[in-house]
């Protein structure tokens, strides 16, 4: 069973004249009153026993006090806690009557707990350090996040260069017109000589055309004016006309080849002879857009595969904190920083952050089951019932201070003293004997 806080007795302690509290063993219980009345002395009080002399107030002893700072804590695992004396020495019984000193103390009683404040008021990365230690994955759970920010990094690069890259290639010129790859001019020179070749072959079966045409028209001619010799030139005639027989046979298969003949233009090679160097650059133009287009697109492909590296990162980063042992179901660390259901600190409620501050507080040492809350009244009426039953089921134990004197509070103090207490409490000497310990006196 945790250690409880049964019972307090205090006397000139800062604003403290004499006060006596016996707090609930759960729950919630509230010390209330005006200000400047002596609510915050009373946990500074259990503090200072408590802790020690790391908790001892700056101004301990009660202005215009005759006596010296009295201090008495009876704690539920049978440890009786005292400071007296000139010097407040500390004296510290366990059940069996033996006297014991801080070190006792120091193994169930949490620092944080009498000093909650101080872990309300750290930064989220030291809230969130101290629940990692907690639960004992702040290693592998910071290795997980170093790797997420690894990707999230390299994947902003990724990102800036795919944006680059696509602006760069839509900036660039392309010319549709254009082939696909460089023109040579060399080839298009030897085109242009093998057309120029063919056409004078034209050119060459034209003109045996043309002369085969005239020496048949050299032959018709001679033909009529030998027909008036036709007589005496018969035998003449007859080689002629079989000259002109075979002349006619070549001139028709001449002209039935030049018919089928057909001239090739090169103005489409001399314009792109002329044009090379602006077709060249269109082309190379063209080829640089594709591959700052490639580029882009590859750069796009890998931003989305770390962005779902990423994710798989967080899921597994997450499955790690669910699997772990939280003091608070819904607690977390995003980002190096305490969130409780998705909220860091700044944006929880009051009632959140002390609800998240004590069951940290209590996973620190189990075995310490109080913490003390000064200024409540933040809270209104059903969010302290609520937090209040939260602390019962826990079996955790809360004394805390409100600026109240209302029926929520167990307790009211008025100028150093419990309100309306049924036993004065006589003022302390130096004689041991003469001192007995009762409810509310020393």
């Amino acid at each position: 069973m945790s250690v409880k806080i049964m019972a307090l007795e205090a006397e000139n302690v800062k604003r403290i004249k004499a006060v006596a509290l016996t707090p609930s063993p759960t729950g919630l219980t509230i010390v209330g009153g005006n200000n400047n009345q002596g609510k915050t002395s009373v946990l500074d009080a259990l503090a200072w026993a408590l802790g020690g002399d790391r908790f001892r107030p700056d101004a301990a002893p009660r202005d215009g006090a005759v006596a010296p700072a009295h201090l008495k804590v009876k704690l539920s695992n049978g440890v009786v806690v005292e400071r007296k004396g000139k010097n407040a020495s500390l004296t510290v019984t366990d059940p069996t009557g033996r006297r014991s000193g801080q070190q006792l103390l120091n193994a169930f009683v949490e620092p944080l707990a009498l000093d909650l404040p101080r872990f309300m008021e750290a930064t989220d990365k030291e809230k969130a350090d101290i629940l990692l230690r907690i639960i004992g994955i702040g290693t592998e759970l910071h290795t997980r996040d170093m790797e997420i920010k690894a990707l999230y990094d390299k994947r902003t690069f990724t990102g800036q260069l795919a944006a680059q890259k696509k602006h760069f290639a839509e900036e660039l010129i392309s010319y549709p017109e254009a082939p696909d790859e460089p023109v040579s001019a060399s080839d298009l020179i030897r085109q242009q000589q093998d057309i120029l070749a063919r056409n004078g072959e034209n050119q060459r079966l034209r003109a045996q055309y043309a002369e085969l045409e005239r020496q048949e028209q050299q032959c018709v001619d001679e033909l009529k004016r030998t027909r008036e010799r036709i007589a005496e030139l018969e035998q003449l005639y007859q080689e002629l006309d079989a000259k002109h027989t075979k002349l006619f046979n070549q001139r028709e298969t001449a002209r039935k080849t030049v018919a089928q003949l057909q001239d090739e233009s090169t103005a489409e090679l001399e314009a792109s002879i002329r044009d090379i160097e602006e077709t060249n650059r269109k082309v190379r133009a063209n080829l640089e857009k594709s591959r700052a287009e490639d580029e882009a697109a590859q750069y796009a492909d890998e931003y989305s595969r770390l962005t779902e590296a990423i994710s798989q990162k967080r899921a597994d980063r997450m499955a790690l904190l669910n699997g772990a042992d939280l003091p608070l179901p819904g607690l977390g660390v995003e980002d190096g920083a305490l969130t409780y259901k998705g909220k860091h600190w700044r944006d929880m409620s009051g009632s959140d952050q002390l609800r998240v501050a004590a069951a940290i507080v209590r996973r620190l040492n189990p075995d310490c089951g109080f913490v003390l809350l000064d200024k409540l009244e933040q809270m209104d009426m059903s969010t302290l019932q609520e937090f209040s039953a939260w602390l019962e089921v826990e079996g955790l134990q809360a004394i805390a201070t409100r600026v109240s004197t209302g029926s929520e509070c167990q307790i009211i103090i008025e100028d150093g003293m419990v309100k309306d207490a049924d036993t004065a409490l006589p003022p302390i000497t130096e004689k041991p004997q003469q001192k007995s310990w009762t409810k509310g006196a020393f």
